[in-house]
């Protein structure tokens, strides 16, 4: 065989191996694009979840309260499915550097995204406890709705953020939370001041085991933010306490 014709089998040969790289490559991308999506959509499955609750919460729906409950079984499924998938993308590639931290935060995402439904189951579990007919407090019931709409406003911002690397957008998750745990300040302070009716004390005491529940909602909203900051600098660093819920 000639030199010429060895030559050009290693040129052919490098260039096959090249092609394989890249190949790889695009499907390495492809699988972790999948993967956010996956991950990212879970927190349109908790949206659904917290729209329904805070529903029956207002209207003292048990059997609202019941699906909800009942459908836990979708996040839990998302969560298992990112899982899964994001260790079988470790076992098979040996991602770096930005695909690494990308890797990692989504980890993070899916975790906090199962918490966020188990918040919503908790919630949801607490409903029949008051009855059909709960001595409701108009202004307590009030705040925690307030509570809720800025828990949902949160997890759409968070998911906003990811989706476009936004770091101003995620620092700004931790602006909103100080609102809600305000307004858990608050409820906690009114339900303790409520007259000496056993009725209404104990659905107070519900009201503020709710409200720490969408307390936690709004902190899991802040931790996906503060991935977002992970993933684009590649530094870890908490926005604010959240692990007082009487923190400002």
């Amino acid at each position: 065989m000639s030199p010429e014709t060895n030559a050009e089998q290693a040129s052919n040969a490098g260039q096959a191996s090249q092609l394989t790289g890249l190949q790889g490559r695009q499907h390495f991308q492809q699988q972790l694009q999948e993967l956010e999506t996956r991950a990212l959509g879970g927190l349109d499955v908790v949206l659904e979840q917290l729209d329904r609750t805070m529903e029956a919460l207002a209207h003292q729906d048990v059997e609202l309260a019941q699906m909800v409950i009942a459908d836990d079984d979708r996040i839990d499924g998302r969560y298992l499915e990112v899982h899964q998938g994001i260790l079988s993308l470790l076992a098979t590639q040996a991602p770096v550097a930005g695909d690494l931290r990308l890797v990692a935060a989504l980890l993070h995402v899916i975790v906090h995204v199962e918490r966020m439904g188990d918040q919503c189951v908790n919630i949801a579990k607490l409903i029949p406890l008051s009855g059909y007919e709960p001595p409701v407090r108009p202004e307590v019931l009030e705040m925690i709705l307030k509570m809720g709409a800025h828990a949902r406003s949160e997890i759409v911002q968070c998911k906003a953020a990811f989706s476009g690397r936004d770091v101003g957008l995620a620092e700004d998750l931790a602006r909103q939370d100080r609102e809600i745990n305000r307004l858990n300040r608050q409820i906690f302070r009114t339900a303790l001041e409520i007259g000496d009716d056993p009725d209404t004390r104990e659905w107070a005491m519900h009201m503020i085991l709710v409200a720490r529940a969408l307390e936690r909602i709004g902190d899991n909203a802040v931790d996906v933010g503060e991935q977002v900051a992970f993933v684009v600098t590649g530094l870890f660093r908490e926005f604010s306490d959240q692990s007082n819920p009487f923190a400002s």
